[in-house]
């Protein structure tokens, strides 16, 4: 079973941006998610908890969450949320806690099972996490995020031809297509169709972050990753 990596990155939700975990195999997209129905005073707090998670801060981003949930202790997206953060610190198990709760208070949060999916699959739980993924999709259809994750974990049990359906559906949304490429790239090397997993590499490594100084962290890993894929086939 490979050791499962997961990214945090959001371009059009507001509480987001590239928490990043250390890189082994692959990456998994987790989601926060964004709600207009919010006071004034507790926006400034939800930005300032983002500040401080993207410097890896923590427990201090868990502790402007905490005031929030403890004034709105019925906000199923500040539990989504403080969930992404627990775990990126490590707390594995207050995250899906704060997962579980979110979707008990809004059964309709599709990023929450997106979420709690990851957990699963990190926790070894694939067909948990096939379900979540599911789940989330049904609520929509058009989640780019879910439809790479779910691919990943198909991947992971084996199911090579499925897993390239779902990276190919991901690709139909416009989005993340470095990320998708590069999944896909994986699953042809996997198994076993090299030429395939070549070309997807090749047009990965042109659309990821070509510095580590851009603000992509996670492209930027994953951009290593893939070459380090693309040399191992290229010296076989």
């Amino acid at each position: 079973m490979n050791t499962h990596t997961f990214l945090a990155s959001d371009d059009e939700q507001h509480y987001s941006n590239q928490f990043v975990a250390n890189t082994t195999n692959h990456v998994r997209h987790q989601e926060a998610s964004n709600s207009d129905n919010f006071y004034v005073g507790d926006g400034n707090l939800r930005s300032c908890a983002l500040r401080f998670a993207k410097v890896g801060d923590y427990r201090e981003a868990i502790s402007l969450l905490n005031q929030i949930l403890k004034r709105h202790p019925e906000n199923a997206i500040d539990y989504n949320n403080r969930g992404l953060i627990y775990y990126q610190c490590g707390e594995r198990q207050k995250a899906i806690c704060d997962y579980n709760t979110a979707i008990e208070l809004n059964p309709n949060l599709a990023s929450a099972y997106n979420n709690r999916a990851n957990y699963y699959a990190a926790t070894g739980d694939l067909a948990a996490a096939l379900d979540d993924y599911d789940k989330a999709l049904d609520l929509n259809p058009s989640y780019a995020r879910a439809w790479i994750n779910r691919g990943i974990t198909l991947r992971d049990l084996g199911r090579y031809e499925e897993a390239i359906d779902n990276f190919e559906a991901a690709l139909l949304f416009d989005q993340y297509e470095g990320n998708i490429l590069a999944e896909r790239g994986r699953t042809y090397h996997l198994w076993g169709d090299w030429n395939w997993a070549i070309a997807d590499y090749r047009r990965s490594l042109a659309l990821l972050p070509a510095s580590s100084k851009h603000n992509d962290a996670p492209g930027w890993r994953l951009r290593l990753q893939v070459e380090n894929w693309l040399g191992e086939l290229l010296c076989s």
